[in-house]
């Protein structure tokens, strides 16, 4: 990294807190000086130094960072901190705006609490037609036609081309761990209607809100946003939340019960 020599090891911690915000569980740092590795964890990656060196293209004074957790924290963490030294190394031109598609989202990722797929997106967002044959055989490796739209490292849309073929939702939900008669109850009205016959669709979703944030430079949505809530949730310029009136309630069908500690305590 340019500008390496300007992280100082308090730097170098604070940049630990950000990866760990983001499930990593820590962020271990080398400094590459005069052809070897010092500092941090260098005698742990002496082993493969020169591998490193090679593939991180290393020169005189760099610092690596490393991603502590499975593939998926690593590289969120790792992007989180990526973002925070170019902030801090001022290495983000201003009123610059350079934007990209994320195309190619994994259909499912594996919830080893539940012990089955889950989907990335939604389980309406089609697979990639040249993936449709793996969608059973390799869930894991099936690819969405989802998309974002990423503005300065920031997601500012978001869509997909949706299933459009009720057989193809029939297995999404299968692969979802949904049995065909929770699915014909939970979504049968959409099954339904795919089965009489629905043309490709899709759709994209912007949030202006974040669009604005950066044309007048704010890091705070609560500056864009009409009437924004506290941190406690309270809108001050309606003066909400206020008291509910039992009418109010009753038609909504919401009762109001004590909690059961209120009760102990009396």
């Amino acid at each position: 990294t340019q500008g390496a020599e300007k992280l100082t090891r308090k730097n170098t911690d604070a940049l630990a807190e950000v990866a760990k915000t983001y499930g990593a569980g820590g962020l271990p740092v080398v400094k590459y000086q005069g052809g070897e590795f010092a500092t941090g964890v260098a005698k742990f990656v002496e082993p493969i130094k020169n591998e490193l060196v090679e593939a991180l293209s290393l020169e005189d004074g760099d610092i690596v960072m490393f991603g502590v957790g499975s593939y998926r924290v690593a590289c969120t963490a790792l992007g989180e901190v990526r973002q925070a030294v170019a902030k801090k190394l001022e290495l983000i031109p201003e009123e610059s705006f350079r934007g990209l598609w994320v195309i190619d989202f994994p259909m499912f990722d594996w919830n080893e609490d539940a012990g089955r797929w889950v989907s990335e997106h939604h389980p309406f967002t089609a697979p990639l037609e040249s993936h449709i044959d793996t969608l059973e055989s390799d869930p894991g490796n099936c690819l969405s036609s989802g998309y974002d739209l990423v503005i300065n490292g920031a997601e500012v849309a978001g869509g997909s081309i949706r299933i459009h073929k009720p057989e193809v939702q029939a297995k999404v939900f299968g692969l979802l761990g949904m049995s065909n008669e929770e699915a014909e109850d939970k979504f049968g009205f959409l099954l339904n209607a795919l089965r009489f016959g629905a043309p490709p669709h899709g759709g994209v979703a912007f949030g202006l809100d974040r669009l604005v944030m950066m044309m007048i430079g704010t890091d705070n949505i609560r500056d864009v946003i009409a009437f924004p809530k506290t941190q406690t949730g309270a809108d001050l310029m309606c003066e909400a939340p206020g008291l509910a009136d039992p009418n109010q309630l009753a038609e909504l069908g919401i009762i109001m019960r004590e909690p059961a500690c209120a009760k102990e305590q009396e």
